[in-house]
Parts: structure tokens; C-alpha cells; sequence
């Protein structure tokens, strides 16, 4: 079951997001980190992750004050997907990755290790390998799309992700290590990450049945009063069956429940008689 845990401060009001559906980003990042648990579970990557556990994943944005990191960046769907990751990580991915395990040595000091050809091609694989999952699961939401069993994605090169764009944090641990890998999404990704959490419509046959003219569609019901005569109540006593009463027949009221709204005038058509030439009460 998904289960929506959030550790992110509370986003700060922008303009631009208003009539936006920001507030169910939770509901993305809580899919996103069940497909991400799910991804360091199977085989391929597992063989890399080996017992590092997903802690959690939110959403946040660029406010200009973070570190810099090394971003790498792929083509995903309609915009640019980033990947980043602490070196702290990668190094520990790196270790379970060629069997240095846990137990066969302290921690490795990331200050005193050089940048190695191996670390930059494993980060380059870490980076293909999750940015697929997120991809992915931008693409599932998308309403009215074909979904392919993998979402593909191709490394290029971009620029350093800009002040306030949207990033999607991981939060990961491998026993006493805690870390954070980084999505970026630009602004085409985020837009298809919102139009994807938009809620479901109703499909179900109220909302398939043809939409008309509001004139059509809205339906009153209105009562004619065609003629209104006083009598006294001894006159009334004396009618009887076949009687005729004399009436003149003006211009009629048509009514709404209780309301006046309209004149008509009265005519007869194949037999019946029908309101025409309305005119608004004043």
C-alpha cells in the first residue's frame, strides 16, 4: 500500500503555481519511492545497491544557497531529467559493486579518495538506471498515453540546473550510512508530473453522454395561466355540466413554480393550443 510520508518544508507560495495542483506532488513522490524500492530490489541493480533501503522522497526546489554537485542529465520523455548523487553513496555503491563489503574495512574517508575512471563510468550507470525510473513514472501517470513497458532515457548535455527548479529528493541508508540522491526536473517534466496527478474525471455515463446547447440541456418546467375569472360563491353552486362561461381570453402569465416571468399569447396549432410571442414582465 502507498504510503504518503513527507520530511520537506512546506513550500512557499509562488504565483506561478497558483491553480496548480502543487499540493499532490505528495501523492507523485510517494509512487515514486515505491517504484524506486521496487527498482533496488530487482537483480540488475541490486547488484549495485545491495542493502541500501529508500528512507524517503520529497519534493523541493532550488533556492540558489545548496552545495554544488555533479549533475549528470538525460533526455526523458518531453524535457531534461538531472541526477545527482552525494559522493558518500557512490562510493558505498561502488564498494558493494566490486565486493568491498561493510565488514571488510572502516568506512571510506570521500576527502582522501581521488575521483576514479570507475566511479565516473558507475555514476554514469546509477544515473541511467534510476532517471528510467522516474521517467517511468512520470510517464504512467500521463492521462491518455501510451506507456511502454521501460521509459528510455539518453545522456546529454545541459546546463546546471537554475534557482527554483524542482528537484525530487531520495533519501537513502545503507546501515550507518545516510544519503541523498537528487532528481532535476525542467520545466516540461515538471509540467507533465502536475498534469499527472490532476484528478480522475468522471467516466462514467453521466459524463458520456453528448453535451448540447445550455438551451437544450437545462430543462424547467412552466405553467400557463390562461384565464382567471371571479365569481360569486352562489353563482359557482349554480353551474352545471354544459355550461358555458363567459370569458375574454387575453394575453396569458407563464409562471415558474410561483414566480411571473413572461406574457404570451395564446393560439391554437393542429388542435392544441400553444404560448407565443412572449414578452418579458417588468
Amino acid at each position: 500500500m502507498t504510503k504518503i510520508q513527507t520530511t520537506a518544508k512546506p513550500l512557499v507560495l509562488d504565483p506561478a503555481l497558483l491553480g496548480r495542483p502543487v499540493h499532490r506532488l505528495p501523492h507523485f513522490a510517494a509512487q515514486l519511492r515505491d517504484d524506486l524500492i521496487a527498482a533496488l530490489r530487482q537483480g540488475p541493480v541490486r547488484r549495485y545497491w545491495g542493502s541500501f533501503t529508500v528512507e524517503a522522497v520529497d519534493f523541493s526546489r532550488l533556492d540558489g544557497s545548496e552545495a554544488r554537485v555533479r549533475w549528470q542529465h538525460y533526455a526523458a520523455g518531453s524535457g531534461v531529467l538531472g541526477f545527482a548523487l552525494e559522493r558518500k553513496v557512490l562510493l558505498s555503491v561502488l564498494n558493494n559493486r566490486y565486493g568491498r563489503g561493510k565488514e571488510s574495512g572502516p568506512a571510506v574517508d570521500e576527502a582522501t579518495v581521488k575521483v576514479t575512471a570507475t566511479e565516473e563510468r558507475l555514476a554514469v550507470v546509477l544515473g541511467q538506471q534510476l532517471s528510467a525510473v522516474v521517467a517511468q513514472r512520470i510517464l504512467a501517470n500521463l492521462p491518455g498515453v501510451d506507456h511502454p513497458a521501460t521509459a528510455e532515457v539518453h545522456p546529454i548535455v545541459a546546463s546546471y540546473p537554475p534557482k527554483g527548479t524542482w528537484i525530487i529528493t531520495m533519501n537513502v541508508r545503507d546501515g550507518e550510512l545516510e544519503g541523498k540522491v537528487w532528481f532535476a526536473l525542467d520545466k516540461n517534466l515538471i509540467h507533465d508530473v502536475l498534469r499527472g496527478v490532476l484528478p480522475e474525471r468522471d467516466t462514467g455515463p453521466k459524463s458520456q453522454k453528448q453535451a448540447g446547447p445550455l438551451a437544450q440541456r437545462m430543462q424547467v418546467s412552466l405553467n400557463g395561466r390562461l384565464v382567471s375569472k371571479e365569481v360569486t360563491l352562489g353563482a359557482l353552486f349554480d353551474l352545471r355540466v354544459g355550461d358555458v362561461i363567459p370569458v375574454s381570453l387575453h394575453r396569458a402569465d407563464v409562471m415558474l413554480e410561483d414566480s411571473r416571468l413572461f406574457t404570451a399569447a395564446v393560439t391554437e396549432h393542429k388542435g392544441k393550443l400553444c404560448l407565443t410571442s412572449f414578452e418579458d414582465v417588468e
